[in-house]
């Protein structure tokens, strides 16, 4: 009697199909074509995808196609799929080349049926975590998808931890699953412990003065534990550029008996010169050469020097700032700058000189701001006199104050595809305080992101600036307005679109006033880096009658680890200078 169950066992190994040797061609997935993710999931977890193009021995196949349904079942739990129907069928040709279909049912996924998710302690009573708890995935009656209810755990565990509840644990973390109900039932419970508190800051480096980085710390030792609060700190540090490495660390094993946790600050100094040197060529300025020198930090006080230097043919510029670190109010700077600027083409003729003083700041996250005391004292020609063949020249000096602001809501600094940015300026000058005119002058600019589908983009910008003034003869052309180029309107060349001289000399007077506009699609194809544009610009710069000129392109895309690259090429619709105009531009336009 003994000798049956052997026997019986031996009956239906040979009553089995076998398997000869064979190689497997290629594996395809049924039945989860609408199913993106769990397709991909399924076609990871299996074995035989490995093997695709191997012959295999009878044994090696046989344990292959065995094991692809237990994987395929296993590849589905964690999108809530507990009771799925799978087979696998393997049919092979004359050559042996086997063909390996895994059909899926889903069917019902299982659906969370109670849910106890919960923070106890002081933690349970902050507005910020019971945000997070409201937003808890899976709810009550939702597939229970084990990505969607980790990263919500996690994330309420990183929660706890950022705002200072360093001692918070698990009181009960729990998933049932009743695979015959189709349910899912969660308990899982934080005790949050005490929340701590910022105690001393303490900078370990040995250059800077004392006193001077601790200006950057906004917090007052005693308040709550944040670690947005050494978001911050870290980077006002970065912004500095002091710095080559920067490590801010929570001492949360040296947190005192009235849970106050030290911070400690180690820094160590960059480079203290950098040099930049490069070629350069524009349609109008030539060739040219470039050369810059920044020294990082003078001296222990933090100050700055920076020197550029822009040497073309027909265009050159020379700037020099001394910065003082002002971290007392407001994240900035204190600078003193001298800068001139000769430029002499076809379609202008001036050079000036200003000295600068002038406060900069970050008003919030956001918003930076910069207050400035300009005198500028400039020289340019529009004709010529016909008895002597000498130019003709206009001088003017202004000493106004100016006020700029810039504004960055965006998603992504490289690649934006949600929010807006925007640039203001608003600057006024008297000839009670030594102007030779009295004038008021408003600017701005912005551009507004948004994603179509996966990686497309919408992007429209617009400009305007306006300057009220009973002489504007007397406003020289580096204050007044132009149109056209890259970033004005595309297909006519820089500071084609504006009043004139009569001819032949055509110069540009520059206008009182500024309007333009631009719209513009981009497509990546397949979602990747490579992608290509199509864009309408508008707008014109004007005295008295607005008189719109329009300029079409398109371009090419590249999505660059280093931000955006741009080419494009571009015809103007109202008689432009040049037939098409080709542009390359680098960054995200911000």
């Amino acid at each position: 009697m003994r000798l049956r169950p052997f026997l019986a066992l031996i009956l239906a190994l040979v009553a089995a199909p076998g398997w000869a040797r064979g190689t497997i061609e290629r594996v395809e997935i049924r039945g989860l074509e609408h199913h993106e993710a769990m397709e991909h999931n399924v076609r990871l977890a299996l074995s035989v995808n490995d093997e695709v193009g191997e012959t295999q021995g009878e044994s090696r196949l046989e344990f292959l196609l065995l094991s692809t349904e237990r994987e395929a079942r296993r590849a589905l739990e964690p999108f809530g799929y507990y009771s799925p129907t799978i087979t696998v069928d393997s049919p092979r040709d004359a050559n042996d080349r086997i063909v390996v279909t895994v059909n899926v049912d889903p069917g019902e996924p299982v659906r969370v049926r109670a849910s106890n998710v919960d923070i106890v302690g002081p933690g349970g009573e902050d507005q910020y975590l019971a945000r997070d708890l409201a937003a808890f995935r899976p709810r009550q009656g939702d597939p229970f998808n084990h990505a969607t209810y980790e990263a919500s755990r996690d994330g309420i565990t990183r929660r706890l931890a950022e705002r200072g509840y360093f001692d918070a644990d698990f009181m009960s973390r729990e998933v049932r699953v009743t695979r015959a109900d189709f349910a899912a039932d969660i308990d899982l419970v934080w005790d949050s412990g005490f929340r701590y508190d910022m105690g001393p800051t303490t900078f370990h480096q040995e250059f800077f003065r004392p006193g001077l980085l601790e200006k950057l710390v906004t917090w007052e030792e005693g308040s709550y534990f944040h670690q947005g609060k050494l978001d911050r700190l870290r980077q006002s540090l970065v912004k500095l550029d002091y710095f080559s490495a920067i490590d801010i660390q929570p001492l949360t094993d040296q947190a005192s008996d009235d849970l106050r946790v030290p911070i400690d600050v180690t820094l160590a100094l960059a480079k203290r010169t950098v040099y930049t040197a490069g070629v350069s060529y524009g349609t109008e300025s030539g060739m040219g050469v470039r050369f810059g020198m920044e020294r990082r930090y003078v001296n222990d006080r933090g100050h700055k020097l920076v020197t550029d230097v822009d040497y073309a043919q027909n265009r050159k510029n020379l700037l020099v700032q001394y910065r003082v670190p002002a971290f007392a109010w407001l994240d900035g700077w204190y600078t003193a700058a001298f800068s001139a600027y000769d430029e002499q083409t076809d379609y202008i003729d001036f050079r000036n000189v200003r000295l600068i003083g002038s406060r900069s700041g970050e008003l919030t996250e956001r918003w930076t701001a910069t207050a400035s005391l300009i005198a500028l004292r400039e020289r340019w020609s529009y004709d010529m006199d016909s008895a002597t063949g000498q130019r003709l020249y206009t001088y003017s000096t202004l000493l106004y104050p100016e006020l700029t602001g810039s504004y960055i809501g965006v998603d992504n600094r490289l690649f934006p595809r949600h929010g807006l940015s925007l640039n203001l300026a608003m600057r006024a000058g008297t000839e009670a305080l030594g102007s030779d005119t009295s004038f008021v002058q408003g600017w701005a600019s912005g551009t507004w992101f948004q994603g179509v589908g996966e990686a497309d983009r919408l992007i429209l910008r617009g400009e305007a600036g306006a300057t009220w003034t009973s002489d504007l003869v007397s406003m020289p052309p580096s204050l007044r307005f132009f149109a056209g180029g890259d970033r004005s309107i595309r297909g006519y060349a820089w500071r084609e679109v504006g009043p004139r001289t009569p001819p032949p000399d055509n110069f540009a007077l520059g206008a009182r006033y500024v309007l333009t506009g631009s719209a513009e699609y981009e497509h990546y194809f397949n979602a990747g880096p490579w992608g290509m544009a199509g864009f309408v610009d508008v707008g014109d710069a004007f005295d008295d009658e607005f008189d719109p000129h329009v300029g079409i392109g398109i371009g090419a895309r590249w999505r660059s680890p280093i931000g955006g690259v741009r080419v494009d090429i571009a015809h103007g619709l109202d008689d432009p200078d040049s037939s098409f105009q080709i542009y390359l531009s680098l960054g995200a336009n911000l």
